[in-house]
């Protein structure tokens, strides 16, 4: 998992700047590009490439390196020796905030499920509960995503470690959302911590407190090998608020967009490890407190973690890039912008088959000879309004019937698994299903292969 160091930027321009042919020859070779096509290249995969002719890897990295400088900024925060931060704004970086402002702020035509009251709960839920699982995952939780999302979505508790470090990151995704429009404060971030790790730690009472031991340090899971030595824990208070200055746009004095902001915050948050363990799952919570409070509602629909658990290494590779290349974040933000861009995909992609599965269900009512008019009208409003309790007045208050009558059509349609009947007194109210159009959809391809 380790990276290799670049060169020592300063020895290399004291050697080759002295040769008056050097940029000139750079220049003419097309060495002098801050990317590689659309790619910010680290020195550990650029010394696996051919240079362009008549120039030697040295002399290519130089000039990579003296054309990012032109286009790079410091940041207020520093890392563990007391070195600065930067953050370079190449090309690729530019265009994926403009495609993500695109995407994020509404200036594409958003998917009518995510502006219908009644069904983008539905969607929110299922982002929330997709993220809550896989950032655990990230961090070790082992249960399956199954029965993670059965135990959400039916209340039940937490067995064990794995399901309540979910449970927690369940809660914290409402308790960002309930924040989102307050200053970020130090307080808000050790309580933010509390709820991530509550009962998951050997000791309940680290659960909302900064570490007080210098004896952490992040390590290859494999190897054992220290990849990363965290600052110290008496600087921890101070860093702390120094996150909270740039969360707050009070650092640094020059444009930071409101996405940077938000994966910078994710990044230092890891960075500092300021907790004996939650540090990725509060660094993403982070994440999405900065976007919704930058406008970007999309945000709900999506999972980062979903995608950054596909590629740990890469998540992993983006720390040390930026660590080990005169802790340039460039790196780590071009990888997240791209998860992002995933992300943002995946949500379309994921509407596109759901609307698609719900025009087949209703193109299977239209055609259906097993349920009345007024059956297909319910399952119809049902479809839009997946909250809704039914009950056997209110359906023949509809529909100008007997309640004898509206109760035989709300039990047939409970009969065929499409409403659940819930006691309610003497009585009864029908909910629906989570999963009513693919219950439709099934009952659609059966009639098609049935005799």
């Amino acid at each position: 998992m380790r990276v290799t160091t670049p060169p020592d930027i300063g020895a290399l321009g004291r050697t080759y700047f002295q040769r008056k042919d050097y940029v000139s020859r750079m220049l003419a070779a097309g060495a002098w590009s801050a990317t590689l096509g659309d790619k910010y290249v680290h020195w550990d995969r650029l010394r696996f490439r051919t240079p362009p002719p008549g120039v030697t890897l040295e002399e290519w990295w130089l000039a990579i390196k003296s054309a990012r400088m032109s286009m790079t900024k410091q940041l207020p925060c520093k890392d563990a020796a007391g070195e600065p931060f930067a953050l370079a704004t190449p090309d690729p970086l530019l265009r994926y905030l403009s495609e993500a402002d695109r995407d994020l702020s509404g200036r594409v035509p958003i998917p009518e499920q995510l502006l219908n009251p009644g069904t983008r709960d539905r969607y929110r839920v299922s982002a929330s509960i997709e993220e809550a699982i896989t950032s655990s995952q990230l961090e070790g939780a082992s249960t399956t995503r199954r029965v993670a999302a059965e135990m959400l979505r039916s209340g039940r508790k937490p067995t064990d470690r794995g399901e309540r470090m979910i449970f927690n990151n369940y809660q914290a995704i409402r308790f960002i959302r309930e924040m989102q429009k307050d200053p970020l404060a130090p307080d808000a971030i050790l309580e933010l911590h509390r709820i991530v790790t509550d009962q998951t730690l050997d000791d309940p009472a680290d659960s909302g407190r900064l570490r007080t031991s210098d004896e952490v340090a992040v390590v290859d899971a494999k190897t054992e090998e220290v990849l990363h030595q965290p600052p110290k824990a008496a600087e921890l208070r101070k860093r702390l608020a120094a996150l909270c200055d740039l969360a707050n746009e009070k650092t640094p004095k020059f444009y930071v967009h409101p996405i940077v902001r938000a994966i910078l915050l994710h990044f230092f948050l890891a960075y500092d490890h300021p907790f004996v363990d939650g540090n990725g799952r509060t660094a993403r919570a982070l994440f999405y407190w900065s976007m919704a409070r930058s406008g970007y509602w999309l945000c709900e629909f999506l999972s980062i973690s979903h995608f950054l658990r596909k590629a740990p290494a890469e998540y992993a590779h983006s720390y040390l890039y930026t660590e080990t290349d005169a802790n340039d974040t460039t790196y780590f933000v071009l990888s997240q912008l791209a998860t992002l861009k995933k992300a943002i995909a995946a949500l379309h992609d994921y509407v596109r088959l759901k609307m698609g599965v719900i025009q087949r269900a209703q193109s299977i009512l239209r055609q259906s000879h097993v349920f009345n008019h007024r059956q297909l009208a319910l399952l119809g409003h049902a479809m839009q309004n997946p909250g809704t309790l039914y009950s056997a007045t209110a359906h023949a208050g509809s529909h100008q019937v007997t309640p004898m009558t509206a109760r035989s059509d709300l039990n047939h349609l409970a009969k065929a698994g499409l409403l659940i009947p819930i006691r309610a007194g003497r009585g009864f109210l029908y909910s629906v299903p989570t999963d009513l159009e693919d219950r439709l959809d099934r009952m659609g391809e059966g009639r098609k292969s049935g005799p």
